[in-house]
């Protein structure tokens, strides 16, 4: 048995033998169908092994699986921003932009992983490269912040710690509302959404990461409240005090469901601290963040 079982490996280990056959005979139906059991960094590793799991692993019944339900909403998106860029970064290594029709799915899946902005700039979506969900970032210039426009209260920071490479920082304030809204298709499934703030003024001294906690103040007295509410009637709500300076923080505002990929989401959502007995500052705000419920952070605090 055990000669047996040794003859029919070959010289690479695939299984020479009985039929000289080997793991690179399979035909690439049959492995497209074991392939779509897998993650698509797993597909690409595997794609390595042979001629028949690198064909298979570009097949777009496989990579269709992985796709969302609304994909061509995505890719249209994705090519008018690319449109948009002038042709800078927007073109795959084929040369081909975007398109759901003239792109195979793998290069699809591949393009809406990349973040596309949308709105002026002001946001951007991406999908997860491991499970395929949607991600959204939201700017704080997409907000209405209450006296951003008063340079006594509010100043826009350039910085690298923001995907939007600037946030808002409130110098002191009396009455804080930031609020704002989105329009999206979204694949249909289970979504949390998150404010990213920080207490102090990000900076760096002799090329370290610092902070500056001069202005911080007001924000243990009361929680600072968290709203989200959709257009089909979904609402969450929660609160935290604000009292970890100097990191990052992603507050956990709750949790909303879209049962259609195909019909567009309302989402509003909203920070508050209004309450005038005590000034308010040395915050800033940097985005809104929509992940699939569930999604790993690793770049953050998460608080809940």
């Amino acid at each position: 048995m055990g000669a047996g079982a040794s003859s029919m490996m070959g010289p690479e280990g695939y299984g020479r033998g009985w039929g000289q056959t080997s793991l690179g005979d399979m035909p690439e139906s049959c492995v497209a169908a074991v392939l779509l059991y897998l993650d698509p960094p797993e597909i690409c590793k595997v794609a390595r092994l042979n001629r028949a799991f690198r064909g298979a692993a570009s097949a777009d019944c496989v990579w269709a699986a992985k796709l969302p339900a609304n994909y061509r909403y995505l890719a249209a998106l994705a090519a008018a921003a690319d449109d948009d860029s002038g042709g800078d970064g927007a073109t795959e290594g084929n040369g081909s932009r975007c398109s759901s029709a003239a792109m195979i799915k793998k290069e699809i899946y591949a393009r809406l992983c990349r973040p596309t902005p949308f709105d002026g700039g002001t946001k951007e979506f991406w999908m997860e490269k491991n499970k395929g969900g949607l991600c959204i970032s939201i700017s704080s210039k997409a907000m209405a912040i209450t006296g951003i426009d008063d340079r006594r209260y509010w100043s826009h920071l350039s910085t690298e710690e923001s995907r939007f490479h600037h946030v808002a920082y409130l110098q002191q304030i009396w009455w804080l509302e930031v609020a704002g809204e989105i329009d999206f298709c979204f694949p249909a499934g289970s979504y949390s959404l998150f404010f990213r703030l920080q207490l102090g003024r990000p900076h760096k001294y002799m090329g370290r990461r610092v902070y500056g906690c001069e202005s911080i103040h007001g924000w243990n007295i009361k929680p600072t409240r968290f709203q989200l509410s959709t257009s089909d009637d979904q609402q969450a709500t929660s609160q935290y005090y604000l009292n970890e300076p100097g990191n990052w923080i992603l507050y956990h505002v709750g949790d909303f469901v879209v049962s259609s990929s195909d019909k567009l989401t309302n989402l509003k959502f909203s920070m508050m601290q209004i309450d005038c007995t005590h000034t308010k500052g040395g915050l800033c705000v940097d985005s809104v963040f929509i992940y699939p419920k569930g999604h790993r952070h690793e770049d953050c605090t998460i608080c809940k």
